[in-house]
């Protein structure tokens, strides 16, 4: 269980943090590049998970919880930013992410169930939570710029 506690959780979320700046600083500018680079880095929080012993399946709730939460919250921020430019896309994402808070932890806590019921130990700690809800956010999000910018074609 120390694998899992907070100095190893904080220290997974610097690093991946960095990793996240780096490769997006990189990449901002390209709008049709940026929603797949930032699914991709989705998938670096599950190194930390893989290497303390922890199954991807036992974070789900914590990745769905992120995905649904980042997602709304893209799109409360793009529907903002079309409106009132930064002061809409900030708008929208603090107050869109309110409201996706609620919503994502009504999933969340149904997979937690759902988990427990069907035998998967998904009792959270501070690297699971973490790391679970940082993939699921990079995800959420990235699907959202993808569709966004690189099918529906919608301008920033």
């Amino acid at each position: 269980m120390k694998k899992q506690g907070l100095i190893p959780a904080l220290t997974s979320v610097i690093i991946i943090s960095i990793v996240i700046i780096s490769v997006i600083s990189f990449t901002i500018y390209n709008t049709k590049l940026i929603g797949p680079v930032i699914i991709l880095l989705g998938f670096i929080p599950w190194i930390p998970l893989k290497i303390s012993g922890r199954t991807i399946k036992s974070t789900g709730a914590d990745i769905v919880f992120g995905a649904i939460d980042t997602g709304f919250l893209g799109i409360a921020a793009l529907i903002g930013a079309s409106f009132a430019g930064v002061l809409g896309a900030i708008i929208g994402g603090a107050v869109g992410d309110s409201i996706t808070d609620g919503f994502a932890g009504l999933f969340e806590g149904r997979i937690a169930e759902n988990l427990r019921k069907h035998g998967i130990e998904e009792s959270r700690t501070p690297l699971s939570s973490s790391m679970g809800k940082m993939s699921g956010c990079l995800i959420g999000v990235g699907i959202v710029l993808t569709i966004a910018w690189s099918i529906l074609k919608i301008s920033i």
